[in-house]
């Protein structure tokens, strides 16, 4: 391939007004950039680029007048010592801050029911406990701690243990003590002195079976006794059927009338030995009264019988089948006689002995 000068210079003589055009139009464009941007300096908005409008003054703000606070009157009590830590500046030490933490606020005081107001020391020693939130709506609200009921003479029937019911459980029970077995205890000549408490608040299922449906014991609406007990020494065994039949049937149609719940012996297998007593709630005032008031037990007899008397005439033994030969024969033979006493018809006294076959 030839190269000539002359086409050296004619080829790179054009590509050198092509360098200095384009730097021309650089320099114009930069100018141009620089006007651009000072302009935009003028305004204190940002560029209109989308071309909406000149931006709009703003408007002018006006001073509102602020009403001070009244003057304390005279009359108004004094500014406690937290107002005056606080004029001097120095922070209060009930307020939280940045050393103590802010500490919720108390609940408030929970309004004593009409049974509560009702329960009174005259009555019954039953504190108020806290409501109790177990799982499966378990426990209740307006709960007492049932120590003792206080008769109408000041005595106290002791509750042992104590028992955790609702306010109106609470209060049906030292009704039934105070106003029907108190005269019963009278009757008998003696007064009431202990209120054996078999079960009263827990949380579970019916009859404790696994799943059943929630007893009324898991709502502290319910309580199982066993017995009631006199200041004599003598106890009223509710299932006991040694205790009078007559007694146990005037504790039957007490706690029947008092009681929308009541089952003994005789309504399941997991009441014979107590009484459970509740105040459950049903359609149109339903009640429930199983209890079967059994007749005493007949006396035992003896395992084995009485030994024989020294008077008594020995026993007889049975003759065998070959002394029965003499009487089909149409003879006879004489009973042996006692061995204490004379043989029939002057025969001398022998000892008892089996009898043996007659020889002819």
């Amino acid at each position: 391939m030839s190269f000539s000068l002359p086409d050296f210079r004619r080829k790179w003589s054009c590509r050198g007004y092509m360098s200095a055009g384009a730097a021309m139009v650089t320099a114009a464009a930069g100018l141009l950039l620089i006007a651009e941007r000072a302009e935009a300096r003028k305004y204190h908005a940002p560029l209109d680029i989308f071309n909406l409008g000149a931006p709009k003054p703003r408007a002018t703000v006006r001073a509102a007048r602020i009403p001070l606070p009244k003057p304390r009157p005279e009359e108004a009590p004094k500014a406690s010592d937290e107002g005056a830590a606080q004029a001097d500046g120095k922070p209060s030490p009930d307020k939280p801050g940045a050393d103590k933490p802010a500490e919720s606020a108390p609940p408030p005081e929970k309004q004593a029911s009409a049974c509560r107001l009702a329960l009174t020391e005259e009555i019954a020693i039953a504190p108020s406990i806290p409501d109790i939130r177990g799982p499966g709506a378990c426990g209740g609200e307006d709960l007492v701690r049932l120590e003792a009921i206080v008769l109408p003479d000041k005595r106290k029937v002791t509750v042992k243990p104590a028992a955790i019911l609702r306010c109106t459980m609470a209060s049906a029970l030292a009704d039934w003590v105070r106003k029907d077995m108190a005269p019963l205890a009278t009757s008998l000549g003696s007064a009431v002195s202990e209120l054996d408490n078999f079960d009263s608040f827990e949380c579970r299922g019916r009859n404790r079976v696994a799943g059943a449906m929630l007893s009324e014991h898991g709502k502290a609406n319910a309580i199982d006794i066993r017995a009631v007990k006199l200041a004599n020494g003598q106890s009223i065994g509710l299932t006991d059927r040694t205790t009078s039949r007559e007694v146990r049937e005037r504790v039957l149609h007490s706690v029947c009338t008092r009681f929308s719940t009541v089952l003994g012996p005789g309504s399941d297998w997991y009441h014979e030995d107590h009484i459970h007593l509740d105040l459950m709630q049903r359609r149109n005032d339903y009640r429930i009264c199983q209890w079967n008031v059994w007749d005493p037990l007949p006396q035992v007899a003896p395992l084995l019988p009485a030994e024989r008397p020294d008077e008594a005439p020995p026993r007889e033994v049975a003759a065998k089948p070959e002394a029965k030969e003499g009487a089909d024969n149409g003879g006879a033979e004489t009973p042996p006689a006692p061995a204490d006493k004379p043989a029939a018809h002057g025969n001398k006294a022998r000892s008892h002995q089996p009898a043996t076959k007659k020889r002819r």
